[in-house]
């Protein structure tokens, strides 16, 4: 199984005939969506990924498209139970700035007057953004971002779809009890963090799962998030010789740690991305020939000719002339059960589309994203999120972990730019 940026073996036979409104079958008047990602700053690549994914979402619900009609909506033209009234998204960009992503939540809200919001991708920014949303009472569905507190907030108007630290935690302390199984030390991990909400949570949910399994964390490298420099943490590396490093890093930053990896001569015997900056396509096309043998987390799996992922991910090549990373289908996917939501409340009523998300019980078969499904808890986390193990060969992500879900062998050690 290949993920992420390989050649497609044939694009799927789907009509985008509705890219205007006039030309669609939805009629009436819009249904406004806003979405706050970040269009400028460090963030951006991810950030317009981002839209161009959430553009082709509005095509796909708005024109019939046959190919796809296991999932909600695709099978007719707009919202059918609100008299087919054709989607509206509203982008909005975040800058990567909290008090940007709070007045720009604010805006979408009051000034547009959005039905529901999506974003914000990072996790510092979605934390005060469906602050906002929570306050107006207005459903925020969440994608992307996976620091654990956000929905351990008590709040009634947010719900999350994508897998968050537990499991994240868990895959890796299940990876690399393997790994030592088949001879390999692991007994020595780093972690490598950028310091905001994200990198912070994540760091620790790891830290504590490995511990409650008898695992210590040897070494911990808390840095800023954005640095201009980071040859200390790599020679901190270097001294310390970790068995494990695990770098939880935006793209920009893990761009830096390669290169720098590079100049000062270091690599550690496994190194594992956390997701976010290492599945950006900026990363593998910037970085990537020097950064072979990464393992990284990723739910995206569009390799089945035949299946949704491979479909849309298709189509999303056709418009913007690169595959779709897994970051980029977690926010899709979240963007698309806000959807289904209202369609679902038939009406554009906050309290309508709440209580359909809370209702929500979507099938394998009816995502993108490789999860058991979505379905939410009381806290708003969707329970059925899961996580599998990529490795970087070439310019591709191949699946290595779980065993039955893999489709190559696990290469190792960490080979860099060899």
């Amino acid at each position: 199984m290949t993920i992420g940026r390989r050649p497609l073996l044939a694009a799927p036979a789907l009509l985008l005939a509705g890219r205007a409104f006039a030309q669609g079958a939805a009629q009436g008047t819009p249904i406004k969506v806003g979405s706050l990602m970040p269009l400028t700053g460090v963030a951006a690549s991810a950030g317009n990924s981002a839209k161009a994914a959430l553009e082709l979402a509005v095509e796909l619900i708005n024109t019939p498209q046959p190919d796809l009609a296991a999932m909600p909506l695709m099978a007719t033209a707009g919202f059918p139970a609100i008299g087919g009234r054709p989607l509206q998204l509203v982008m909005a960009d975040q800058q990567g700035n909290p008090s940007v992503a709070q007045n720009q939540a604010l805006r979408l809200i009051t000034q547009e007057r959005v039905v529901a919001l999506t974003g914000a991708y990072q996790s510092g920014l979605t934390l005060t953004a469906s602050a906002i949303a929570e306050r107006h009472g207005i459903p925020f569905v969440n994608g992307e971002s996976v620091a654990t507190n956000l929905t351990e907030r008590g709040f009634q108007w947010f719900f999350r779809t994508t897998p968050i630290g537990p499991d994240i935690a868990a895959i890796y302390m299940e990876f690399l009890q393997q790994v030592r199984v088949g001879g390999r030390p692991v007994a020595k991990i780093a972690i490598v963090n950028e310091n905001t909400e994200y990198g912070t949570s994540i760091a620790d949910v790891i830290r504590r799962t490995a511990e409650g399994r008898g695992v210590s964390i040897a070494l911990q490298i808390p840095y800023a998030a954005n640095s201009a420099d980071v040859s200390a943490q790599v020679l901190q590396l270097k001294e310390a010789q970790p068995d494990v490093v695990i770098f939880i890093s935006y793209t920009s930053d893990a761009i830096l740690y390669a290169r720098t990896m590079r100049a000062q001569g270091y690599r550690p015997p496994i190194l594992i991305g956390d997701n976010s900056g290492f599945s950006d396509d900026s990363f593998v096309q910037s970085a990537g020939d020097i950064a072979q043998g990464l393992i990284n987390r990723s739910a995206f799996d569009a390799s089945r000719p035949g299946s949704n992922a491979f479909k849309v991910n298709a189509l999303y090549k056709t418009r913007t002339g690169r595959e779709m990373d897994d970051t980029t289908a977690r926010i899709m996917q979240g963007f698309l059960v806000a959807c289904d939501a209202i369609n679902r409340a038939g009406s554009t009523q906050p309290a309508a589309i709440q209580a359909a998300l809370r209702a929500t019980d979507l099938k394998p078969e009816q995502l993108i994203m490789g999860y058991r499904g979505v379905k939410f808890d009381a806290k708003g986390q969707n329970i059925n999120a899961s996580v599998l193990l990529v490795q970087l060969r070439g310019r591709d992500y191949v699946s290595v972990y779980p065993a039955d879900t893999a489709t190559a062998q696990l290469e190792l050690p960490y080979k860099g730019w060899e």
